[in-house]
């Protein structure tokens, strides 16, 4: 899997992963209970990664849908 995106907003959070759930693209969320180190202040962002096969689709969703901006560059992918 690779990264697709990381974020400290769960609204984003929310709407990316409605989006890639009705796409039936394969996603992780990764960090979500690092609140807990944090102190519940959520400066840590959390990852969502999709399978090497799908991220163009998922990149091309996410950039319709107007999130493009959130996406994780290629190269650092």
């Amino acid at each position: 899997m690779k990264e697709l995106m990381r974020t400290n907003d769960p609204v984003l959070l929310s709407f990316v992963s409605a989006l890639l759930e009705g796409a039936d693209i394969a996603f992780i969320v990764l960090d979500t209970n690092m609140s807990v180190m944090e102190g519940s202040i959520g400066i840590l962002p959390r990852r969502v990664l999709v399978e090497e096969d799908s991220m163009d689709q998922a990149r091309s969703l996410l950039t319709e849908a107007g999130v493009g901006h959130d996406i994780t560059d290629k190269e650092k992918s």
